[in-house]
């Protein structure tokens, strides 16, 4: 009877240890606060300059989230604009720490990088997301609100590349070198990339890589829009000869291809504004161009005689905005019109003879 009454004891002994140990651990509090920024550049008119590329834009400081335990957090400062309640974000910086400084030159890069426009004032809402683990939802701060003035400078845009055996024919350098392939670029530094690519020829395989080498590329494991990286015999592959907009996201490893033939079009155009005069590629130059007589008036550029895809120029600065305003002609006279599609941000020009 001693024996059992000790094995009960013992037995009821570890049920309670494991019941109480159990019952510790990690536990976040139902009243979570959000980060909360204690320095920041609320309320100031900023006008960033070149010269100052180099100094200090302004100083960030926030307070933690509050969950109930201490843990680190991955931050992200999003900026957006104002008024637009962050419905398509654009990332200033990430950091593990919950203060930053923001540079000029990093800051105005960043800005173009969004699509502000350069030597106009914009209002800016900036915000910090804190990302702290998958059981805890991500919690942003309130906005903070600013103005903001960019100055123009040539943008390093992320890139990614096309090698394949179409290239040589095509005027790309050598088949299968990604240091000669063209770029398709992420204007918005989302890992979202497009870009154009002309194949001479039919029955093109090309694959796209993360840099000007073989390191990290991807595939197609169905050629039918999914991507997969790496992979012996993943090739893409093209039945038809063309010029090619590729569009890749590698969020969701995914691509379309779409064949395009491009023209003028407008009532400074002989068709009006519904005929296209066609244009003509160069593999050489990498450009389009039509010699036309313009009179004064407006203009588009238009792929495949169609309204889905077409560029207009939004800023009036030369360079290409998709489904943006008319392009002024400001005289009537021979042109000679080139689309310079080889690399975001596309551009053209319009050269009176």
């Amino acid at each position: 009877m001693k024996k059992l009454n000790l094995f009960i004891f013992v037995l009821a002994g570890l049920f309670v240890f494991t019941s109480c140990e159990d019952s510790f651990g990690p536990t976040y509090s139902t009243n979570v606060e959000g980060p909360t920024f204690t320095t920041s550049p609320a309320g100031q008119s900023l006008v960033l300059t070149e010269e100052n590329s180099e100094e200090v834009a302004f100083e960030l400081e926030w307070r933690k989230p509050g969950v109930g335990f201490r843990a680190p957090a991955e931050y992200t400062i999003e900026m957006a604009e104002a008024g637009t309640d962050f419905a398509a974000p654009a990332t200033l910086l990430r950091t593990n720490s919950n203060s930053a400084t923001v540079m000029v030159g990093e800051f105005n890069n960043s800005l173009l990088t969004a699509g502000f426009p350069v030597n106009v004032e914009s209002a800016i809402d900036l915000r910090v997301v804190a990302d702290i683990n998958d059981n805890v939802e991500v919690l942003h701060s309130a906005a903070v609100s600013f103005a903001v003035t960019p100055y123009y400078v040539d943008i390093s845009y992320p890139q990614i590349f096309v090698p394949g055996g179409y290239q040589a024919a095509s005027g790309y350098g050598n088949d299968w070198t990604p240091g000669d392939a063209p770029p398709l670029t992420s204007l918005q530094d989302n890992d979202r990339y497009e870009g154009y690519v002309y194949m001479a020829n039919g029955n093109n395989y090309f694959k796209f890589t993360a840099e000007r080498s073989w390191d990290l590329n991807w595939g197609t494991p169905d050629n039918n829009g999914n991507l997969e990286e790496g992979g012996i015999g993943n090739d893409l592959y093209l039945e038809n000869p063309g010029y090619y907009k590729m569009n890749v996201n590698l969020n969701t490893l995914t691509y379309t291809l779409m064949n395009t033939q491009w023209g003028v079009i407008g009532d400074a155009t002989p068709g009006g504004w519904s005929t296209d005069t066609d244009m003509t590629y160069d593999p050489a130059e990498k450009t389009w161009s039509v010699d036309i007589t313009l009179s004064a008036g407006e203009m588009k550029f238009r792929a495949n005689d169609d309204w889905a895809l077409n560029y207009g120029d939004a800023e009036g600065d030369g360079f290409l905005d998709q489904d943006g305003a008319n392009i002024p002609v400001p005289a009537s006279g021979n042109y000679t019109v080139i689309l310079d599609l080889s690399e975001a941000p596309y551009t053209y020009e319009l050269i009176q003879n």
